[in-house]
C-alpha cells in the first residue's frame, strides 16, 4: 500500500506570470482541502524568496468566493521571483520546513522552476525529509519538455492572435510596414500564433521570424520588399530570440542583463524592433516602418483568455494534490494530447529532471520550407488552444459608386458624309399673259 504523509501544504509562484497561473493555484488549494491528510495550507509570498523569509499566508482560510475571483485575476496572486536556489538557500528552506512541518510542496513556473523544484527535491532526499515535492507547469513560450503544452501558452497565443488582427487593419488603413516583436527566447511558438490572425489571402502577418531558423537582415529586407511590392504594404511578427547563423540572439547585441539563471534579458526593451525598423529605412525606399514591441502586454492582459488554457490550469493544480497525496511520489504534471480529430488531453506524472532546466523548440513540420511563415500543421495544433478570435467585417467593394460623369453617356458623334453639289437654281416660270375680260352687257330695262 502506498505510504502517505500527514502534513502542511505550501504551494508558491515562480518566473513570469500568465493570465491563468492563478487556476492551477485555486485548482490545487480546493483540492487540498478535500484530503485530511493535509493540514494547513500556506501560501509564500514571492516564491523561495518568501520561504526563505517565512513570509508566508494561509489559503485555507481564503473564501471559496475569493478563491474563485483570485482564479480569474491575471498575474500571481502571490507574486512570483526569479531565483535559483543556492546550497545554502535549500538549507534555509529546510529548516523553515521543518519548523512549519510541510510536508507538500507545489511550485508553479516553467522549466527554471521545476529546476528549482528538482534541487529542494533532491536535497530533501538527501536530508532524509519526507517532502513531496511537485511542479505544475505554466509558461506562455511553450518551450517545456514533456509536454504538448503548458497552462499560459493559449492564452497568451490568443492575445497574440487578436494584437495582429488588430495591427493588420491598422496596417490596412495607413499601409507602409510595421513590424511587431513577440516574446519567445528558444521557442517561437507564441511568435507563430500570430497567424491564426489571418482571415482573408492578404491579411497579415505576411512575414513571421522565430529562433528556429537563422535570421539574415539582407534577406528580411528582401523579403519585406517583394510583399511590399505586391500588397502596398507588409505586416511582420519577430521572436526577441531570433538569432544569427553562429547561434546567438540578434537583441543580445543591445543588453548585457543577464536573469538569476544566465539567460539574457531580451524582453523589457524594444531595441530589437528598433533596429529591424532602423535597417530596413537605411538599406530600402519604404517610405514608411514602424515597430511596436509587446513586452509584458502579452502575458497578464486582462479579459482575454482562452477557455480552454482556464481549464487545463485548473485541472493541473487538481491533478497534482491528487497525485501528491497517492503515495510516496514526486514529480511534474505533464498535459499530453490524446490521438483523434477531436481535442482532448490527458494529465501524467514526469520526473523533475525531464522537465527541469533544458526546453524544446517548434518541430520542423510547424515551419514553412521559405523560414518565414508556419504551416498548417501549425495552424491545427494551435487553433483549439487559443478558441475563437473576435469576427471583423470588411467593405466588399461591390457596391461601387461611379466618379462624378464616369456613368453619364457621351454623345454620338456624328457621321461624316459626302458633300452634296449645291444644287441649281431653277429658272422662275414665266407668266402667262392675262387675257382681257370683256365688260359684262347691261341688262335690257
Amino acid at each position: 500500500m502506498p505510504k502517505t504523509f500527514t502534513g502542511n501544504m505550501l504551494i508558491a509562484q515562480s518566473g513570469g506570470p500568465t493570465v491563468v497561473i492563478n487556476q492551477s493555484l485555486v485548482g490545487a488549494v480546493l483540492e487540498a482541502k478535500k484530503h485530511p491528510c493535509i493540514k494547513r495550507i500556506f501560501g509564500a509570498l514571492h516564491g523561495i524568496e518568501g520561504i526563505l523569509n517565512d513570509n508566508l499566508v494561509d489559503l485555507g482560510r481564503e473564501s471559496p468566493a475569493n478563491l474563485e475571483r483570485i482564479a480569474r485575476t491575471p498575474s500571481s496572486a502571490l507574486g512570483s521571483v526569479r531565483h535559483k536556489p543556492t546550497p545554502e538557500d535549500c538549507e534555509a528552506i529546510f529548516d523553515m520546513l521543518r519548523k512549519r512541518d510541510v510536508r507538500f510542496f507545489f511550485y508553479i513556473g516553467g522549466n527554471d522552476s521545476a529546476e528549482t523544484t528538482h534541487i529542494i527535491n533532491e536535497a530533501a532526499k538527501a536530508e532524509n525529509y519526507e517532502l513531496h515535492c511537485f511542479h505544475l507547469p505554466k509558461t506562455v513560450d511553450n518551450d517545456l519538455l514533456e509536454n504538448d503544452h503548458p497552462p499560459g501558452f493559449g492564452s497568451a497565443a490568443k492575445f497574440v492572435a487578436q494584437a495582429f488582427r488588430g495591427d493588420d487593419l491598422d496596417n490596412r488603413a495607413l499601409m507602409g510596414v510595421k513590424i511587431d516583436v513577440v516574446m519567445g527566447r528558444n521557442a517561437g511558438f507564441l511568435t507563430a500564433a500570430s497567424a491564426l490572425a489571418r482571415v482573408r489571402p492578404d491579411d497579415g502577418p505576411h512575414l513571421i521570424y522565430l529562433p528556429e531558423r537563422a535570421f539574415d537582415p539582407e534577406r528580411f529586407a528582401k523579403d519585406v520588399q517583394a510583399v511590399v511590392k505586391k500588397l502596398g504594404r507588409c505586416v511582420v511578427a519577430v521572436s526577441e530570440g531570433i538569432v544569427n547563423a553562429g547561434g546567438i540572439p540578434i537583441a543580445a547585441a543591445y543588453t548585457k542583463e543577464v536573469d538569476s539563471h544566465g539567460n539574457a534579458q531580451l524582453s523589457g526593451t524594444g531595441a530589437l524592433g528598433d533596429f529591424l525598423a532602423g535597417f530596413l529605412k537605411r538599406t530600402t525606399n519604404i517610405s514608411r516602418v514602424r515597430a511596436d514591441t509587446f513586452g509584458y502586454l502579452q502575458r497578464s492582459f486582462p479579459g482575454v483568455f482562452s477557455e480552454t488554457d482556464a481549464a487545463e490550469a485548473r485541472e493541473s493544480g487538481r491533478t497534482a494534490v491528487r497525485m501528491a497525496v497517492s503515495g510516496d511520489v514526486d514529480g511534474s504534471v505533464a498535459i499530453r494530447r490524446l490521438p483523434g480529430r477531436k481535442y482532448a488531453v490527458r494529465y501524467d506524472r514526469v520526473l523533475l529532471r525531464q522537465v527541469a532546466k533544458n526546453t524544446r523548440h517548434m518541430p520542423d513540420e510547424f515551419i514553412a520550407k521559405n523560414g518565414h511563415d508556419v504551416t498548417k500543421a501549425f495552424i491545427d495544433y494551435a487553433r483549439p488552444l487559443v478558441g475563437d478570435l473576435p469576427e471583423v467585417g470588411f467593405v466588399s467593394g461591390n457596391y461601387r459608386v461611379p466618379k462624378t460623369g464616369e456613368g453619364a453617356k457621351k454623345p454620338a458623334k456624328a457621321k461624316k458624309t459626302a458633300k452634296k453639289a449645291p444644287a441649281k437654281k431653277a429658272a422662275p416660270a414665266k407668266k402667262a399673259p392675262a387675257k382681257k375680260v370683256a365688260p359684262a352687257k347691261k341688262a335690257a330695262k
